[in-house]
């Protein structure tokens, strides 16, 4: 298959629409990661998804819509809370987990009664789904397991070959993929995913915020996943990963006393004045920064052939804790505490 790669302009936006209400899949952009966009409704067309990515079947795919006035359509139920999340939140980089209908097969569901719904901020996304008129599930565009891809170039990378097209949009904003949330009830969310949108901006419309234990820790093999990102071993370069907690001086002495080749370190800008090393990669001096390059970084481990890649952990709060539940992720859930 020939991969085009097409402008996010009216005609490439025109040309992916009628690629998807076809039964076929384009990767495009949005605010968070690109996404590998099918009609969510098609059953054969969302297989195409999992086929390309190497997708696992259990593994629930996000439902993107236009606005959320149009969830309805694709749920059986949306509680109060729900509507206040979106009425601050939506369009934006959140996704809510809502009871699903029959609009909505079980395969894009991962075989759960439940979907996410989700309205992306990126005007090229939303424009994309408008021309559809149909729901577009979509999780990231990359290898089932790699780094997910925040520009073009990524998603070539993985995907040329093996879908029609790709909208260019440029780099991603965020970086991350979006934050999922369920709803216990009326007066508690829980995160199931952290991003961009964190717990404290969560705490203005619900006083009771519950992360998921599954967010910094593994979840069993029998266990039912309620989000992408929660069971499989993710976001993973070829390097191996490991998660390196402590303060400088002691990560300093650890970095002296571990070297050899294809051995790394992603530090903090800050670090790389405090290491006097040449194997180290910065990625960002805040978590903002960081969870917008991370994934490119994680890439760019493989393109200098990294073996081994020690991690400076970041801050769990905030933006932060999605940058470390990617990273945990990474890493298979190997961290090193000096």
């Amino acid at each position: 298959m020939n991969t085009l790669l097409l402008k996010d302009d009216e005609y490439g936006l025109k040309y992916s629409a009628e690629l998807i209400k076809n039964g076929e899949i384009v990767a495009f952009p949005t605010e968070t990661v690109y996404g590998l966009g099918a009609d969510a409704t098609n059953e054969s067309a969302v297989k195409k998804i999992f086929e390309a990515k190497g997708r696992p079947s259990d593994n629930p795919l996000i439902v993107h819509l236009h606005d959320f006035s149009e969830a309805v359509k694709y749920t059986s139920y949306i509680p109060e809370i729900a509507f206040r999340v979106a009425e601050k939140f939506c369009p934006g980089a959140i996704t809510l987990v809502l009871p699903k209908n029959d609009k909505i097969p079980l395969v894009t569901s991962g075989g759960l009664d439940t979907v996410g719904i989700r309205i992306p901020l990126h005007p090229s996304a939303r424009k994309l789904i408008e021309l559809c008129g149909k729901p577009v599930s979509a999780p990231s565009a990359n290898t089932s397991g790699y780094p997910s891809p925040t520009s073009a170039m990524h998603v070539m990378r993985d995907m040329n070959g093996k879908i029609p097209a790709i909208v260019d949009g440029g780099e991603s904003l965020y970086g991350v993929e979006s934050t999922v949330i369920s709803f216990e009830n009326e007066n508690t969310i829980r995160i199931l995913r952290p991003g961009f949108i964190t717990r404290e901006d969560l705490l203005s419309v619900c006083s009771n915020v519950i992360i998921d234990p599954a967010v910094l820790e593994g979840i069993k093999d029998n266990q039912k996943v309620l989000s992408p990102g929660m069971k499989y071993k993710h976001y993973s370069p070829s390097a191996d990963i490991a998660l390196v907690e402590g303060d400088i001086n002691k990560f300093t002495a650890f970095a002296e006393n571990h070297q050899g080749e294809g051995i790394y370190y992603l530090i903090f800008d800050e670090d790389i004045n405090k290491l006097s090393l040449d194997n180290c990669i910065t990625y960002g001096a805040d978590s903002i920064e960081q969870a917008h390059l991370i994934f490119a970084k994680l890439r760019e481990l493989d393109e200098i052939n990294a073996k081994r890649v020690y991690v400076r952990v970041p801050e769990k709060t905030g933006v932060g804790l999605a940058v470390y539940n990617r990273l945990i992720r990474a890493s298979g859930f190997e961290v090193i505490r000096l």
